[in-house]
C-alpha cells in the first residue's frame, strides 16, 4: 500500500479532530436525547449520515436517545388506506382506526429504519416505544383529539439499563393510557419530556430550519428562556416554531441542562454542536448555567 502525500485538507481535519478534544472530554457520559424529523428523515443520503453521527457520538462516550416523528410517513399510509384524516388547530384526530395506523408505522416503518441504519454504520441500536415497560404514560389532550396524550409520568429505567448494555434507544412517541389505551404523541413533546426525566444534558431538536431568528431574520446562536417568550409575545417567534420553543422551555424547567434547535439537513449537524466552538443553531438555556 502506498502513503499519499499528505495535503490542505488532510491538515486541515486533523487541526479540527486536535480542536475537537475539550468537547469529546466535556461530553463523555454525558446524555444526549436527540429528536430526530423533517426531510432529513425521508431521505437515504442524510439518514445515513445521521446514523454515522450517532454512532461515532457512542464511539466516544456520549449517550445518545434518539425520538423520532413520523407525519408525513403516517399521513401516506393513512391515504394507501383510505383513511381519512381531520385536524383540530393544527393537531391530528387521533381515533382508534387512526391510531392503529400511527402505531404500525412509528413502531414499525419508521422506527425499524432508523435502527437499521445506525446499525449499518456500526452501532447498536434497539427500538422501542414510551408504551415498552410504561415508560412513558399518557393523559389525553383534548376529548375533541381522541388518543392524543400528553405524557404525565416518564419512568427512565429502561433507557438507563440500555445505556449500561452500550445500546442506544431509539424511540417512537407512543404512550400508554391508564386504561390500557395507546396514545399518540407529538415527537417533540416526547423528547422534551423523556429528556427532562433523563435530567439529559442536551436536548437536540433537529428542524427544516437553522435556528430561531430575530425580527431581521438572522439566527440567534444564545436564548434564555425570558428571551425566548419576550419574542413569542412579539409575535418574532410565530408559527410551527412555536412548539419547539415550548418544548424547549418546558425540558429546561424540568432540568435539561441546554436545548439547541437546529438545521437536520445541515450534514452533521449533530457533531458540529457538540464537539466544535462554534455550535449549530440556536442554544437555550438559563443564564445561570454558565458551563457551555
Amino acid at each position: 500500500m502506498i502513503r499519499q502525500k499528505m495535503n490542505r485538507d488532510w491538515i486541515a481535519t486533523a487541526r479540527t479532530l486536535s480542536e475537537a478534544l475539550p468537547y469529546l472530554q466535556r461530553y463523555a457520559g454525558a446524555t444526549v436525547v436527540i429528536k430526530f424529523g423533517g426531510h432529513a428523515m425521508g431521505d437515504a443520503e442524510q439518514m445515513a449520515s445521521f446514523a454515522r453521527d450517532i454512532v461515532l457520538m457512542n464511539q466516544v462516550g456520549v449517550h445518545p436517545v434518539i425520538v423520532h416523528g413520523g407525519g408525513p410517513m403516517i399521513n401516506e399510509m393513512l391515504q394507501k388506506l383510505d383513511i381519512k384524516s381531520e385536524f383540530v388547530n393544527g393537531k391530528r384526530v387521533t381515533d382508534e382506526a387512526t391510531m392503529e395506523v400511527v402505531e404500525m408505522v412509528l413502531s414499525g416503518l419508521v422506527n425499524k429504519r432508523i435502527v437499521q441504519a445506525i446499525n449499518q454504520q456500526g452501532g447498536r441500536a434497539v427500538g422501542i416505544s414510551g408504551k415498552d415497560a410504561n415508560m412513558m404514560v399518557c393523559d389525553p389532550i383534548d376529548p375533541a383529539l381522541g388518543l392524543v396524550g400528553q405524557p404525565v409520568e416518564v419512568s427512565p429505567e429502561l433507557i438507563h439499563q440500555m445505556h449500561a448494555h452500550k445500546i442506544i434507544p431509539v424511540v417512537a412517541p407512543l404512550g400508554a393510557g391508564r386504561g390500557g389505551e395507546t396514545f399518540n404523541v407529538n415527537g417533540d413533546t416526547a423528547a422534551g419530556a423523556i429528556a427532562a426525566a433523563l435530567k439529559a444534558d442536551r436536548l437536540l431538536l433537529l428542524t427544516d430550519v437553522a435556528g430561531v431568528k430575530n425580527a431581521a431574520g438572522e439566527v440567534v446562536t444564545q436564548l434564555t428562556p425570558d428571551q425566548v417568550q419576550e419574542m413569542t409575545a412579539s409575535g418574532v417567534i410565530a408559527g410551527g416554531m412555536i412548539p419547539k420553543t415550548e418544548t424547549a422551555l418546558a425540558a429546561v424547567s424540568g432540568g435539561v441542562r441546554a436545548v439547541v434547535i437546529l438545521d437536520g439537513r445541515a450534514p452533521n449537524a449533530c457533531l458540529l454542536e457538540l464537539f466544535t466552538e462554534h455550535g449549530a443553531g440556536t442554544l437555550i438555556r438559563y443564564p445561570q448555567r454558565l458551563k457551555p
